[in-house]
């Protein structure tokens, strides 16, 4: 069983994160902090009772824009811990991910929290801590191959692949841009490079992924190769450049 430590300088928020936690049949207790100095010095005291003491922490679900001292701030400091707690971000902002994720967070749930979604936070860390699940984890499945689920303001919303134009690499996430906007979703990179390479994505570089349909130009300039995808240069590496040039050729 997992205790946990939510932080938030919301206090709707966190009373409302509190509650979903200790629902979750994997916490065994959860409780909150309203600010980051706070979470600290409970921190604090959880890594003096030990990992088996009466205070012990194994999981903080943190909020990253407070006052003073922020969620990534106390994410850094507790990279220089022995053991500490495991991160889990809980944020209404997509813009930190990779700073999250070069902080070994163990996940990044964006808000408003879903209960689906949390579940999903809580079973990461109750693996990465050796925790077994007392229910089975219920797998998420794509609504067909022609469209990619995402999640905007709590919604899940399905996008269709064709109107995906490139694909760029946030850590442990992928964001998708399409002409109206991008979303950021948990799926690796090498993952969607696999899974979309019949539908004509190809990578150009080891942050991008391309769907060959939406580039518009192919630019040499001094030896280096780009793209046009829209209104956006990409670059492609010298790894990639000769296949993307041969397979811009054959495409009708």
């Amino acid at each position: 069983m997992l205790r946990a430590l939510a932080v938030d300088d919301e206090r709707p928020t966190l009373e409302e994160l509190v509650y979903l936690l200790n629902a979750d049949p994997r916490i065994g207790a959860a409780e909150g902090a309203s600010d980051a100095t706070e979470a600290l010095r409970r921190i604090n005291r959880a890594l003096e009772s030990g990992p088996d003491g009466p205070d012990a922490i194994d999981v903080v679900f943190l909020d990253i824009q407070m006052p003073g001292l922020d969620g990534l701030d106390l994410a850094r400091l507790l990279t220089g811990f022995a053991r500490p707690p495991l991160v889990v971000f809980v944020t209404a902002h997509e813009d930190f991910a990779v700073q999250a994720f070069d902080l070994d967070a163990v996940d990044y749930v964006l808000k408003p929290v879903r209960r689906e979604r949390l579940a999903e936070a809580v079973r990461r860390a109750a693996e990465q801590r050796g925790a077994t699940p007392p229910s089975p984890r219920i797998p998420v499945h794509e609504p067909d191959l022609d469209h990619i689920t995402v999640e905007l303001g709590g919604v899940a919303r399905f996008v269709p692949v064709d109107d995906i134009t490139h694909v760029e690499a946030q850590g442990d996430y992928a964001r998708l841009h399409t002409d109206k906007g991008s979303h950021l979703v948990r799926i690796p990179l090498a993952t969607l490079e696999e899974r979309w390479r019949a539908r004509g994505f190809v990578r150009i570089h080891r942050r991008h992924l391309v769907a060959l349909r939406h580039i518009g130009e192919l630019r040499l300039d001094a030896g280096t190769v780009s793209v046009l995808v829209g209104t956006e240069e990409l670059q492609v590496s010298r790894r990639h450049a000769r296949e993307l040039r041969d397979l811009l050729m054959r495409r009708p």
